[in-house]
């Protein structure tokens, strides 16, 4: 197993400069390629210029590549965390370390995730060390019901972690909207209601953006919002909120939509699947814990995928939301969830997907992350096991083809203090 001494220099190496794209192949390895599919043993990927260029049984190896031998070992797409903070805060209780809301700020829809981004977070270290390479990070609607633009992002340990920025905007309705609108359901979608028209004339031209309830700057990010061009992420549990939301598109058929949260998502699965609409929701939230959750339940995401929802698994806090390495865990109590009498839960196959390319088509990105197949970016990690098992761990993982080190804060104090030996103490500590 490769520890985290032998990636301490390659860190400060990386985060000097961006390293190239490595040229391998894994074989003899158990491969899933997080498409859904069951995994495959005895199997290669092989990886050139930071792409797959093939996966599966029966993939010769191209001569002059790096051959890994992967007997013993899962492969798999990197985790993509589907809806998260991470980079955007180092301590969360400190305000001056988090940068995940604005609450006074004047701006909503305008507000950025992408200049407050911190690769060097330690948060983004621990996330990669437990799989995860990629990640739709978002801004927490706060003063507005909407959070603003969120960004994908890469994991890597380099300065330049924007994959895409301007990616999403977020938008909280249900309680958190209507707490944040002046106390009731009916003030956040009139705040909706009005924001949209605005943004619109202002599009058409028929409104100066200066003369408008909205800043000329959140009016003008609005507009990407109705022309498709970002996806909207809406924050709803309550299955009547989230019909009230599919409704949107007969007045702006342009919509992307995407549901967060939808803890009573399968009270509407059929409206949502019609609707052809993504979920992003929390797989284990089974307990009334507000009146907008009353009939949660942890068959909640298997219901959704057998009426034909594409649902992700991520939490907005906790859980996955800012610890995204327990993506894998969560992904794991759904296939377990099968042999419950009468609960509903998924294959091996579509849990993973859940965590890789669902989220990844989600954000934009199909066939491109969260997949081991021809032509997708290089994200790829090696487990010591099965990765939907709490005890396996990675032991490689590649992102765009360059392997990066699994090392972070939480690593070296492990490693300090992990006998009595008092010469590893620190300095600090002689007396």
């Amino acid at each position: 197993m490769i520890r985290s001494a032998l990636f301490s220099v390659t860190a400060a190496l990386a985060l000097a400069a961006p390293a190239a794209a490595q040229d391998f192949a894994i074989t003899n390895a158990t491969v899933a390629t997080g498409d859904g599919s069951a995994p495959v043993e005895n199997a290669t990927v092989v990886v050139q210029g930071g792409k797959v260029v093939a996966a599966g049984t029966g993939v010769a190896v191209p001569a002059g590549v790096q051959t890994i031998d992967g007997r013993g070992t899962w492969v798999t797409p990197g985790i993509f965390a589907a809806a998260t903070t991470l980079g955007l805060w180092d301590v969360e209780a400190v305000d001056e370390s988090n940068d995940s809301s604005a609450r006074g700020s004047d701006f909503g829809a305008a507000l950025d995730v992408a200049p407050a981004l911190n690769p060097s977070s330690q948060h983004v270290s621990v996330a990669r060390t437990g799989g995860a390479t990629r990640a739709s990070v978002y801004s927490q609607p706060t003063s507005s019901i909407f959070g603003g633009q969120g960004a994908v992002v890469d994991l890597g340990a380099d300065p330049d972690m924007v994959t895409r920025p301007r990616a999403f905007q977020m938008i909280a309705l249900g309680e958190t909207g209507a707490r944040i609108a002046g106390g009731s359901r009916t003030a956040s979608f009139v705040e909706l209601a009005a924001a949209m028209r605005e943004a619109r004339e202002v599009a058409n031209g028929q409104r100066d953006p200066d003369d408008s309830q909205l800043t000329r700057q959140d009016a003008e990010a609005l507009v990407a919002v109705l022309n498709g061009e970002q996806a909207l992420y809406v924050v709803v549990d309550r299955a009547a909120d989230i019909r009230q939301v599919l409704g949107l598109r007969s007045a702006y058929p342009k919509l992307r939509l995407v549901l967060v949260g939808a803890a009573e998502g399968w009270l509407a699965a059929d409206a949502i699947a019609a609707a052809g609409v993504p979920v992003i929701t929390d797989p284990l939230d089974d307990l009334p814990v507000s009146f907008e959750q009353l009939a949660a339940t942890q068959s909640n995401v298997g219901r959704m995928v057998d009426a034909g929802v594409k649902v992700a698994l991520g939490t907005l806090d906790g859980g996955t939301g800012n610890q995204p390495r327990n993506a894998a865990q969560f992904a794991g109590n759904l296939v377990a969830l099968q042999k419950v009498p009468r609960a509903s839960g998924l294959t091996w196959g579509e849990a993973f997907a859940a965590i890789s390319s669902v989220p990844a088509e989600i954000a934009g990105f199909g066939g491109r992350l969260g997949v081991l197949k021809p032509g997708a970016m290089a994200d790829v990690v090696m487990w010591d096991g099965d990765p939907l098992e709490l005890s396996s761990a990675p032991v490689r993982v590649f992102i765009d083809g360059v392997e990066q080190p699994l090392s972070s804060h939480q690593t070296r104090l492990r490693d300090r203090y992990r006998d009595l030996d008092e010469s590893d103490l620190p300095k600090a500590y002689d007396w």
